[in-house]
């Protein structure tokens, strides 16, 4: 058997998220029967990490197993002509030792961007989140600094979450404005469930002066989601890049310069 590494694209609008759904149209199932026709034979494959409905990638990272010799071109041409527009493969790679896509990853990098003037946009729809209200970039920055390292995020987790601990290492946030657009840069070990979407929620309100800049330490400290600000959409929501140690031989996404010298520690 071989083991195929894949470097995904996709914009998840039209999807009910990443993993398989009933009668639902989902990533997995998607790119499950593109690539299972290009092997002729079923293809089952494990990603970096699982995105919610409405949720896009820049570069999701999977994996499958294959006992057919075919190119590695083979599977990303033949893959992305089964596949429809908004899924595409953008590079494939055979793998390393025992490379795993989920459990082998140090950091996962998400970007979450949002547009912030008066109108919406009709070319962005639904791969940004709208904000009318006016928001201070720098404040927002600075009230995430509060996040960074490990921290109990209750606060920061959907209810319905099911990891078993809350605890997660967050390795960076960067908050800037780009002209209309204010994007959020973050990166941690993983990451709970809507954990991201909450976090640009509470940085929303304290960007329009709902909220002082420490309010994030408060939601820390106070453990309670219900106390905490709202989900923000999945709209402007995209995973960026997985960060894997140097021994399986991965391109690393540029981002993952900012990473402290802790979390690189098993390259």
């Amino acid at each position: 058997m071989k083991r195929i590494i894949l470097g995904v694209e996709y914009n998840g609008s039209r999807f009910c998220g990443w993993q398989w759904q009933p009668s639902k149209r989902s990533i997995q199932q998607t790119l499950e029967k593109a690539l299972s026709k290009v092997a002729n034979q079923p293809v089952v494959v494990i990603c970096a990490g699982r995105t919610d409905a409405g949720v896009h990638a820049l570069e999701q990272v999977v994996h499958f197993d294959v006992d057919v010799e075919r190119e590695l071109y083979a599977w990303m041409l033949g893959g992305n002509s089964n596949l429809p527009d908004d899924v595409r493969i953008i590079w494939a790679k055979e793998a390393v030792g025992d490379f795993h896509a989920r459990y082998s990853a140090i950091a996962r990098f998400y970007r979450y961007t949002i547009l912030n003037r008066p109108a919406k946009s009709a070319l962005l729809h639904k791969q940004v989140t709208w904000c009318y209200p006016q928001l201070d970039a720098e404040k927002m920055h600075q009230a995430a600094q509060f996040l960074i390292g490990e921290h109990d995020f209750s606060s920061f987790r959907a209810q319905g979450c099911q990891s078993k601990s809350p605890f997660r290492i967050m390795h960076f946030i960067d908050v800037y404005r780009n002209g209309e657009t204010i994007v959020m840069d973050i990166s941690a070990n993983a990451f709970l469930h809507h954990m991201v979407r909450n976090i640009a929620g509470v940085l929303m309100e304290i960007g329009m002066g709902k909220q002082s800049i420490d309010w994030t330490q408060s939601l820390l400290m106070i453990k309670n989601r219900a106390l905490a600000g709202i989900t923000a959409p999945a709209d402007g929501l995209y995973l960026g890049a997985v960060y894997y140690p140097d021994s399986f031989g991965l391109v690393k996404h540029p981002v993952f310069n900012k990473l402290p010298a802790d979390a690189r520690r098993f390259d």
